[in-house]
Order: C-alpha cells, then sequence, then structure tokens
C-alpha cells in the first residue's frame, strides 16, 4: 500500500523533528549515525528517515554501500513560510497584550 505522506503530519512526531534537528547540524549523515543519537532501535529510526524522505523533507544520496541523508532546504522553507503569517498574527497579538499590560499598570 502506498501511502502519501503529509510534511505536517511527518514532523508532528517528535522523534521526527529531532532527526531534522540533528541533521540541521550537520551536512549529511548517514542511518546508522543517526540512530546512535537516540535510544531506539535502528529499524525504527529507519522509519523515521523514510517518512521523512517520501514527504521530501530529507534527501537521499547513495555513498558507496551506505545511505547519506541530509535536509531540503526548499521543502523547510516551504513549510517555514506557511507557518509565518501564523507566526507574526501571535507576535502582534502578544505586542498588543504587552501594550495593554504596560498601560494597565502604568494607571495603577
Amino acid at each position: 500500500m502506498n501511502l502519501r505522506r503529509d510534511v505536517f503530519q511527518a514532523i508532528a512526531d517528535p522523534t521526527r523533528r529531532a532527526i531534522l534537528l540533528l541533521l540541521a547540524t550537520a551536512p549529511s549523515m548517514t542511518a546508522g549515525t543517526i540512530a546512535s543519537h537516540f535510544d531506539t532501535a535502528r529499524p525504527t529510526v529507519s522509519k523515521h528517515l523514510q517518512i521523512l524522505s517520501e514527504c521530501s523533507l530529507l534527501h537521499q544520496k547513495q555513498q558507496g554501500r551506505e545511505i547519506h541523508y541530509h535536509i531540503n532546504a526548499e521543502k523547510m522553507k516551504e513549510v517555514a513560510d506557511f507557518i509565518e503569517p501564523f507566526r507574526k498574527m501571535w507576535d502582534d497579538r502578544f505586542n498588543k497584550l504587552e501594550t495593554v499590560m504596560k498601560n494597565y499598570l502604568s494607571k495603577k
């Protein structure tokens, strides 16, 4: 059965987010290197890598017998671009709340 992976379902999992953060610190890593950073079985990490690859958050590059994984910056930018209006909205709301609180406290 071929499932279509959604990028937001993929990043909903804390382990997959941790893998993305790990790969953000290194240009590329093998599955074994990535798995060594987690307290789970290597097949479990491999499944997470498969899901991240299926939704194009990771690229795979075969080098000899090993597959190296690295972040797909273009896809991550798409995610960031989608989230940006929400971040801006919440920043605006918190700034308004801060103004209201400052006005309230200055009148006391």
